[in-house]
């Protein structure tokens, strides 16, 4: 039996998509990751709609399935709080839209059994194939350019909401890192590239979701100002743990 997989699903104010989202997932995760046993959690960061309401009902509805309630707004809490939370052997998460194909997730799960501490889904692969307006993709690719001109790292794709770690990889990086909305990817990978952690990257299909109530440019303001601080600030110093594993 392979590794066991806690796969989070950051929400917000999603109550028309979420049984969509859950009945794809569900049943992709019963089809394709027969070897690991695995669980997915909503974490619902202070969603003001019905989506707590609809949560409970999906968890009723479908075994594997877990709600979680944060009070607070912020995607990097929601993960902070469901990962360090989690006794999986592997976090993950994925944007609730399911914006990335599901066919890689598999092949995020294989690279972190083969040693790798990280494992992220990378839009801007040359073998990734992307769907979306000129304007994000200028900013997503000016955006991956800063990182690493700033950090010298080469990481592959900060943003795509696609990712997994091993749980001790989690509990090494997570507690030093300081932002809890959307900079979090960011600052966990930026740590994990300066510490020497082993980062897979696996090239995605993914199609923008043309309502996405992200916004771009308060993001951006944002993401700017946490590089600023790490590379002025200095990246906390994490030791890598051992990889999972192989007996798993």
């Amino acid at each position: 039996m392979g590794a066991t997989v806690d796969i989070i699903i950051p929400v917000y104010n999603e109550e028309e998509i979420l049984p969509r989202t859950i009945a794809t997932l569900t049943e992709f995760l019963e089809n394709n990751l027969p070897n690991n046993p695995w669980q997915v959690t909503i974490a619902d960061n202070a969603s003001t709609d019905s989506t707590q309401a609809v949560s409970e009902m999906l968890a009723r509805q479908h075994p594997g399935v877990n709600y979680l309630r944060i009070p607070q707004k912020g995607r990097g809490r929601a993960l902070r709080t469901a990962w360090l939370d989690s006794h999986a052997d592997i976090v993950s998460y994925m944007d609730a839209d399911l914006s990335t194909d599901l066919s890689h997730f598999p092949q995020l799960i294989a690279a972190l059994e083969s040693g790798s501490h990280i494992a992220v889904g990378s839009r801007l692969s040359k073998e990734s194939q992307v769907v979306r307006g000129f304007k994000r993709e200028f900013i997503s690719r000016g955006y991956n350019l800063l990182i690493n001109s700033m950090f010298f790292t080469g990481l592959p794709d900060a943003q795509c909401g696609f990712k997994a770690l091993t749980r001790a990889t989690a509990e090494a990086i997570v507690p030093s890192i300081k932002n809890n909305s959307w900079f979090f990817d960011t600052e966990l990978l930026v740590i994990a590239a300066k510490r020497g952690f082993n980062i897979a990257s696996v090239p995605v299909k993914w199609t923008d979701d043309p309502i996405s109530t992200v916004n771009v440019v308060g993001t951006a303001k944002e993401d700017v100002k946490g590089l600023l601080r790490l590379r002025f600030g200095g990246v906390p110093r994490v030791e890598p743990p051992a990889p999972l594993s192989t007996d798993l």
